[in-house]
C-alpha cells in the first residue's frame, strides 16, 4: 500500500511562495496521474492540479497561471510550486492520483497566506 507524506507548508505574506512535496512510500505506478488537491476550513476538498505520467497538466482556474504542478517518477515525489500566494489559498494541501484519489490519503502540509 502506497503511504503518501506531504510536506513544505507553513505561513506565508500574500504575494509569496512555497513549494509542496508529495513523496510516496511506495512506488508511485508511472502510467498514474497525479493530483494536488486542498481542502480549507469548512469546505470540501477540491483538485487544484493534476499532471498526467506524460508530463501534461490541468488546474483549477483559482490556481491558474500562479501554481506549478511536477513529478520526478525516479523519487516517487510529485511538486506543487506556488508563487502569487493569496489569503484564498489558505487550506490543507494533499496529494493523491488524479480525479479519483486511489490511494489513502496522507497528513496533508498546512499553507496559511496572511500579512
Amino acid at each position: 500500500q502506497v503511504q503518501l507524506v506531504e510536506s513544505g507548508g507553513g505561513l506565508v505574506q500574500p504575494g509569496g511562495s512555497l513549494r509542496l512535496s508529495c513523496a510516496a512510500s511506495g512506488s508511485i505506478s508511472s502510467i498514474y496521474a497525479m493530483g494536488w488537491y486542498r481542502q480549507a476550513p469548512g469546505k470540501q476538498r477540491e483538485l487544484v492540479a493534476g499532471i498526467t505520467s506524460g508530463g501534461s497538466t490541468h488546474y483549477a482556474d483559482s490556481v491558474k497561471g500562479r501554481f506549478t504542478i511536477s513529478r520526478d517518477n525516479a523519487k516517487n515525489t510529485v511538486y506543487l510550486h506556488m508563487n502569487v500566494l493569496k489569503p484564498e489559498d489558505t487550506a490543507d494541501y494533499y496529494c493523491n492520483t488524479d480525479r479519483i484519489p486511489l490511494y489513502k490519503w496522507g497528513q496533508g502540509t498546512q499553507v496559511t497566506v496572511s500579512s
